[in-house]
């Protein structure tokens, strides 16, 4: 059997857009109040994109460069990028090749895209790690980035959903480790179809005669949906879950987390989780306050946050969690 390598995250990089929108700033353009968001989400401000200056794949170019100069490397050391996001810039080619071109990197090296939402950067750090682990690669490119604020129903027909997102970006640079017992310890990613209505944007879809006519039939259809309470019930339950099962697996229990840095998806959720995981709010890292639930950009940017702050120390141990539309759910345990 071929020897199994370990990878360790050796920078981490985060950007966000110039633009801040606050609840204030909200409710001129919708029927709401910053208390009934606050109380419900966490939330008091997001980031929105600057039109002609940010885009999914440049944003997180700026996230990637910052993870590589606090890893010590340059574009060109890349030989994997897996690019994460549910708002790419073309609906093809994917972010990852676009990624590969602002980063300025000829080689042909392999990019591609992981289309998992909220979970999808941990999809795409477990992939990662598994490329090499294998010993395909010694170095990978990990991005989440998103842009929200151009796909939401900014009317008060849609504030359930449009006062939760915001747009930003996040990376990690992976590197081979020969550190026996730090870095990725393991993964473990779950998917349960059979809820991918109840969190969707439906159009266009492909499966339509002329998608365009429906979307101009039906403008409301383009913007995303969202079962709130199923969502809620659903996370609640799964974030514990997927935690205990990283913990399981490597005989760890949750007073050895040092710290957890879960999707931003609402406060509630996180302070729920921290609870019922026994953990007090100084080992559960929290940024939505600032940026709202950035999908695939969020676990990134807390954890790059997180290590700015000094929250994560060498020999800590952290893990990450998430849980969102497919449904979808996954987690990350590492030894720093």
């Amino acid at each position: 059997m071929s020897q199994l390598y370990s990878a360790e995250i050796a920078g981490m990089g985060h950007y966000v857009p110039s633009r801040v929108v606050t609840n204030a700033d909200l409710e001129g353009l919708m029927e709401t109040t910053d208390a009934w968001i606050q109380e419900r989400t966490g939330i008091q401000q997001r980031r929105w994109f600057n039109e002609g200056e940010d885009t999914t794949a440049n944003m997180g170019a700026r996230a990637a460069r910052m993870a590589l100069e606090q890893a010590g490397l340059q574009p060109d050391d890349v030989q994997l990028i897996v690019f994460a996001t549910l708002s790419p810039d073309y609906l093809f080619p994917g972010s990852g090749v676009l990624l590969q071109r602002e980063l300025g990197i000829k080689a042909p090296i392999p990019a591609f895209d992981v289309r998992n939402q909220c979970s999808g950067f941990i999809y795409a750090l477990s992939l990662a790690d598994q490329f090499i682990k294998t010993g395909m690669y010694e170095t990978a490119l990990v991005v989440g980035s998103e842009i929200h604020s151009s796909g939401l129903d900014k009317t008060t027909r849609g504030r359930a959903v449009s006062v939760i997102f915001g747009d930003g970006a996040g990376a990690a640079v992976l590197r081979r480790s020969n550190r026996e017992g730090h870095g990725i310890l393991s993964t473990h990613l779950h998917a349960q179809g059979e809820y991918a209505e109840e969190l969707i944007t439906k159009e266009p879809g492909s499966n339509r005669e002329n998608r365009v006519q429906v979307v101009l039939d039906d403008p409301e259809s383009m913007y995303p949906y969202m079962n709130g309470q199923q969502v809620f019930k659903h996370a609640v339950t799964r974030f514990p879950e997927v935690i205990n099962e990283a913990l399981q697996a490597n005989g760890y229990q949750a007073s050895d987390i040092d710290l957890l840095i879960p999707h931003q998806a609402n406060l509630r959720i996180t302070q729920y989780v921290g609870q019922k995981m026994g953990l007090g709010a100084d080992k559960v890292f929290s940024n939505i306050q600032k940026y709202g639930n950035t999908t695939a950009a969020s676990v990134p940017l807390a954890l790059s946050e997180a290590i700015q702050e000094g929250r994560v120390q060498r020999g800590d141990l952290v893990c990450l969690a998430a849980f969102g539309s497919g449904f979808t759910w996954a987690s990350a345990l590492i030894k720093w």
